[in-house]
């Protein structure tokens, strides 16, 4: 091998220069490393923000120092609450609420080494600050949002009576949603300030309050006019007020439901909408050879009481023109009658147990009282231990009930006059009825002075809200009573099974006679009066069985002397037969025969047992306006 092949590569001296500057600069980045990762301490990484704040690159100390001035004062500020016009101000720390500083920024502390991580560069990143919530202040500051907002529902209420609805609104109670107010609360320490609702939960009451105010309008609407109703080839015209009185509401499933009653609406009308023919009801009757029969029942024709609700009803949704009339047309079908055959069969009727007519002067307002009076008693079906009281049957004596004015007792015993009037003599011959029919008597009461065409102490009257007459049906056996009326005479008649073979009145003496006196009255307005004596009279009450007396009643009745009334100014010699006054006294007293047969008895004023002696007292009705 040759020379110049053995010999060794050496360096240049320029490539010796670029080997010694390289080896510097390794050498001082290696010293630089260690420096700086030796004296750097836990900072938070650039480009990092607390809810919008910059932080990026502070040291811990610093980055608490930022959150701390720029983000927990401002959380501290008061926040401002407002529901239904009341503004609450809660003041955060006070509730608990506040931003922990060091919470925030020390998860966000990154370690020697993040300086590299700085100059290679990091994407910008935002945190929320760490809110503390104290639970026990929490529920303090909650519990006064409860004791000011908390209400509870109030109900509405809603009637109709005739043409005016009676109609109070309803309010929905408020409960604060406790667990949206709390996260409310801590989100909001962190937001911009401004007025926030309180979250509430809503109660409605139990017919919510939107319901009641269309079922209000609703029933505005029903009673703002008349309905016109045709059925066949009748027509006729339901009044608003009555409408009024028929319709009604019923609470069903949190809502106002409207309901017309059929019987009011259809007896308003029933007259105008009468088919051909009209309901017949059952009846008995006594064959010649004394046992009973029911006349059957028999049902008419017209437009029925559902049909004429269903029409009505729809037609009070209707919206006409002002002035104009809502109109229906109602299907007509078969009207049963109240009382039917089956309703008489199932009674088991056997007996006639008493009939009693009661006569009087025909005058118009007899015949309109007492018959409506004895419409209102035919039908009535009394069962055992039942107690029937007149004044309920027969209702107040108004003109809306039927009733007209007419000739009652006033105060004094001088008539005057009253709507109602005459309704007496139906009470005497329902009562007069019972009497014969072994009725135990509850409450009965005479007139205050003696009327001819009454029997004496067989008779009875009534005064709404004063008195009644009442009695008991103490048979084991239903009771049913009808009536008939004339121009002149009302006849009652009890039906059911006899517990006596027979019950008669005795009749004793009068006693302790009184004679009227006359007074006289110089007035337009006085009517003459014949004047009545006062007495006392007994009549018993015999009950038979298998022809032997097994009971008696002695009932004692007291009658004043009524006065004669004259019309005219008092004459200068007085009769020696008579003693005189000059009292003013109103109207005639009614006149009239009393039934010559031996009649029942009567009445009393109170409601207490027999004496000892087993004698009732009956009691005037003295000194109150009665029929």
């Amino acid at each position: 091998m040759s020379e110049s092949h053995r010999r060794q590569w050496r360096p240049s001296t320029k490539q010796w220069l670029v080997l010694r500057i390289s080896v510097l600069i390794v050498g001082a980045g290696v010293a630089a490393f260690v420096i700086l990762s030796a004296v750097s301490s836990a900072s938070v990484p650039a480009e990092t923000y607390v809810d919008g704040v910059d932080i990026g690159g502070l040291s811990r100390d610093e980055a608490i120092t930022v959150v701390r001035e720029r983000i927990a004062k401002a959380a501290a500020r008061p926040l401002e609450f407002e529901e239904d016009g009341q503004q609450i101000v809660v003041k955060p720390r006070q509730a608990g609420v506040w931003v922990n500083a060091e919470k925030t920024v020390d998860p966000l502390l990154a370690g020697r080494f993040q300086w590299i991580a700085d100059l290679l560069g990091t994407e910008r990143t935002n945190v929320e600050p760490v809110v503390i919530v104290e639970e026990e202040k929490m529920s303090r500051q909650i519990a006064v949002f409860e004791r000011l907002l908390t209400t509870t529902p109030v109900a509405s209420s809603l009637s109709v009576n005739g043409s005016s609805v009676d109609y109070s609104p309803g309010r929905q109670g408020t409960t604060v949603d406790v667990e949206e107010l709390a996260n409310s609360i801590r989100s909001l320490v962190t937001e911009p300030r401004a007025k926030a609702d309180v979250p509430v939960i809503v109660e409605e009451p139990t017919v919510s309050v939107a319901n009641a105010e269309a079922a209000n309008a609703f029933a505005l609407a029903a009673v703002s006019g008349p309905v016109k109703v045709a059925g066949g080839s009748a027509i006729a015209t339901i009044p608003a007020a009555v409408i009024g009185d028929a319709l009604s509401f019923d609470v069903l499933n949190g809502d106002y439901v409207p309901s017309l009653d059929a019987t009011v609406l259809y007896e308003a009308v029933s007259e105008d909408l009468q088919g051909s023919e009209k309901p017949r009801n059952a009846r008995f009757k006594v064959r010649e050879d004394g046992s009973i029969r029911i006349v059957p029942s028999r049902a008419g024709g017209g437009v029925t009481e559902a049909a004429l609700a269903q029409g009505v009803m729809s037609a009070l949704a209707q919206e006409v023109p002002e002035g104009q009339k809502r109109e229906v047309v109602a299907s007509e079908g078969l009207i049963p009658a109240d009382f039917t055959t089956a309703d008489a069969e199932a009674l088991g009727i056997k007996d006639q147990l008493s009939s009693f007519t009661q006569k009087f002067l025909y005058a118009p307002y007899r015949v309109t009282n007492i018959g409506q009076a004895a419409e209102y008693v035919d039908g009535t079906l009394l069962m055992p231990g039942e107690v029937f009281s007149m004044n309920d049957t027969i209702l107040e004596r108004t003109k809306k009930n039927g009733y007209t004015q007419g000739a009652i007792i006033g105060p004094g015993g001088i008539f005057v006059e009253a709507l109602g009037g005459g309704v007496s003599a139906a009470t005497t011959a329902v009562w007069t009825a019972a009497f014969f029919a072994g009725m135990e008597r509850v409450f009965t009461r005479a007139h205050s002075v003696y009327i001819s065409r009454y029997v004496q102490g067989l008779e009875a009257t009534v005064a709404w809200g004063n008195f009644d007459m009442q009695f008991r049906n103490d048979s084991p056996f239903p009771v049913y009573i009808s009536t008939e009326m004339t121009d002149t005479s009302m006849t009652v008649e009890f039906w059911g099974t006899r517990t006596y073979d027979r019950v008669k009145a005795q009749f004793g003496p009068r006693t302790k006679v009184k004679k009227s006196k006359t007074v006289y009255r110089n007035s337009n307005f006085c009517n003459p009066q014949p004047g009545s004596p006062g007495f006392h009279i007994n009549v018993d009450r015999v009950f038979y069985q298998g022809g032997e007396e097994v009971k008696r009643e002695t009932i004692k009745t007291i009658y004043k002397a009524s006065p004669k009334v004259i019309c005219g100014k008092k004459p200068k010699k007085k009769d020696k037969d008579e003693d005189e006054t000059d009292e003013e006294n109103p109207q005639d007293a009614p006149a009239g025969d009393a039934p010559a047969e031996d009649a029942p008895a009567g009445n009393s004023a109170d409601a207490t047992p027999a004496t000892d002696d087993g004698t009732f007292e009956n009691v005037p009705a003295e000194e109150v306006d009665v029929g």
